[in-house]
């Protein structure tokens, strides 16, 4: 609370000379150590005003040139949780700042009385300039309050007080979900690269360890998924307890765990560390009344021996953790500069990738994406597979990465999204299709052609095709990439923004480029019914609001269950997207899929299910 008044000409004293003097307090209803209002009586307000001010979703206050109340409503006084006698007309300005401080602080009373007056100067030097002005207010009972103050022309002020607390929550919420995976409750991969890449700036003696679990999937196959997570948050929690606190502990994704340990060690040190690492995740883990064995392989490299930057220090270690996995479960290995490593996996990978383009062993599956007021699929996005003949189904995690390292994610993301353009010139025309772009197409290739080839090929008109990117392709701010975007929305494409709401840059980025849509990332969807649920709501709730007044559509994403899509789209998103209505399916199934969830809704609202 920031009540105050105008000052007198005369200077105010620590003991506000210029407050005037009070009677002391009566038996009727005062409270204790405060005193009553001046001689000169105010006349409580009454009638359609006092109705009309409790009828206010914010505090108001409002106090004379004497710098005593005038009038408040309950509002104000549920914020300060202020008693009748401290908020009756005439109530001294002094006296309601003493009992808000000695009733949010800690101090003993002659610390109290210094934080009154300070507090008081302060607010009537301030009003002494003759303009409104804000602050905001911790106060004890948890509550955050931002509190603008108005000078009047007789001398008096206005208060007008408005909770803010769950606005900041949801900031500070957003804030860390910008550098934590939500499961884990570990730093994200955003994060680690950041710190990454600050220490070697920095020229700090550093070492990273990579750990990739074994056999991680066939956990989720066996046990399902909920088992699955269960194990990372378990693993997540041993591995916090072996290492020190100054040193970073992240999931990169998936089932990676990588450190960062600052500070010179030698071989022996880290190999100890490397030891112990893997022996925690070794040890036999309880989740949900089974018991899960699982082991881990580890790599290590450090700067500036194997690396002065992040891309190569990464690329080391993550070189000497595919040989790791190649020497057997549990294993772990530091990079060697003198292995040769690109005669094995990367020469193998690259070989295979080249092959995979030649016999065409990639395919799109396609996830619906539901207009969740219109009741019907509006769209589908394509998300590419490798059918590797010897390795069965890869998933795109697995290839991707090397693809745009290697640069053969031009062509693959080239044959995308022609392949996707001929696939949805047959579907309804009212049905779009979303495909997603690497930042190497901005970088390499010709994007712009390839996008007006796949339409001229296909037939399809531009407004049925949707282009997906994450923030990395705005990352660089490169002019290049802004006036390309601009070129091919000039076409009547539609620009996404996925996985909204992880990037450190995320508000920056809506600033940089007009997008049609937002997609909100799962991590806010998959938090509700944990106890993150309220954050996670709010934050939706915001960027949905944000996206609105922005004229941009939201889309969220991960939507499992019923109780997900009833937040989200109680939240103001318009479209969803998860498997509460499809898996990605073969673009064989995309008549029965669209058929499916025009029978679930059915279904639904005979129901009356949706809320």
């Amino acid at each position: 609370m920031k009540p105050g008044g105008r000052p007198s000409s005369k200077p105010v004293t620590p003991r506000h000379a210029n407050i005037p003097s009070r009677p002391k307090a009566s038996k009727a209803r005062a409270a204790p150590g405060f005193s009553r209002p001046g001689k000169q009586r105010i006349e409580k307000p009454s009638g359609l005003f006092v109705r009309a001010i409790n009828t206010m979703v914010r505090g108001l206050s409002m106090f004379d040139k004497d710098q005593r109340l005038v009038v408040c409503n309950n509002v104000y006084r549920e914020l300060y949780d202020l008693p009748d006698a401290v908020t009756e007309p005439g109530t001294a300005f002094a006296d309601i700042v003493a009992y808000v401080v000695s009733n949010e602080t800690g101090h003993t009373a002659k610390e109290a009385r210094a934080i009154r007056e300070q507090r008081i100067n302060d607010h009537l030097a301030a009003l002494a300039e003759g303009e409104s002005f804000s602050e905001v207010r911790h106060l004890k009972n948890g509550r955050i309050v931002l509190v603008t103050s108005q000078p009047l022309l007789d001398g008096g002020w206005i208060g007008i007080h408005e909770d803010i607390t769950d606005e900041r929550q949801a900031e500070k919420r957003i804030e860390w979900l910008a550098c934590h995976d939500t499961l884990t409750e570990l730093y994200n991969r955003a994060y680690f690269h950041q710190q990454l890449r600050g220490a070697l700036s920095s020229r700090s003696e550093i070492a990273v360890l990579w750990v990739d679990l074994d056999g991680f999937n066939s956990v989720n196959d066996t046990f399902g998924q909920p088992v699955g997570d269960a194990l990372l948050k378990s693993v997540a929690r041993r591995l916090i307890r072996v290492v020190r606190k100054a040193d970073i502990l992240a999931r990169l994704g998936g089932d990676e765990f990588a450190l960062i340990r600052f500070g010179a060690a030698t071989h022996e040190q880290l190999e100890r560390l490397a030891q112990r690492l893997l022996a925690t995740i070794g040890t036999e883990h309880r989740l949900l009344g089974r018991k899960v064995h699982i082991t881990g392989c580890l790599s290590i490299a450090h700067a500036p021996d194997h690396g002065r930057t992040p891309d190569t220090l990464m690329k080391h270690a993550d070189l000497a953790l595919h040989y790791a996995k190649t020497s057997g479960r549990g294993s772990y290995a530091f990079y060697d500069p003198e292995r040769d490593y690109e005669s094995g996996r990367v020469k193998r990978l690259d070989a295979d990738l080249k092959l995979a383009l030649k016999k065409k062993q990639f395919e799109l599956h396609y996830q619906p994406i539901v207009d969740f007021h219109a009741q019907r699929v509006s769209g589908f996005e394509a998300l590419i597979r490798w059918r590797h003949p010897e390795r069965g189904m890869i998933s795109p995690a697995d290839f991707i990465p090397f693809a745009e390292a290697s640069g053969w994610i031009v062509e693959i993301g080239n044959w995308a999204l022609m392949r996707a353009c001929k696939d949805a010139a047959a579907w309804p025309a009212d049905t779009k299709v979303a495909v997603n772009l690497s930042s190497v197409q901005f970088e390499k290739g010709d994007l712009y052609g390839a996008v007006v080839g796949a339409l001229s090929a296909s037939g399809l008109p531009a407004e049925r095709l949707e282009l997906e990117i994450t923030e990395s392709v705005l990352l660089r701010d490169h002019p290049k990439t802004h006036d390309l975007l601009h070129r091919i929305r000039a076409l009547g494409i539609k620009i996404l923004l996925d996985d909204f709401g992880t990037a450190y840059g995320a508000l920056s980025y809506l600033r940089s480029f007009p997008f049609d849509k937002l997609k909100i990332d799962r991590s806010f969807v998959r938090d509700f019914g944990t106890p993150n649920e309220r954050d996670c709501t709010a934050i939706v709730q915001s960027i949905a609001e944000l996206a609105k007044r922005l004229h941009m559509t939201t889309i969220a994403e991960g939507v499992e269950t019923r109780e997900q899509l009833a937040m989200v789209t109680n939240a103001g998103c318009e479209e969803v997207q998860g498997f509460y209505f499809s898996k990605p399916v073969r673009v064989g199934e995309i008549a029965a899929t669209i058929t499916r969830v025009r029978q679930i809704f059915s279904r639904a609202l005979e129901k009356s299910a949706w809320r």
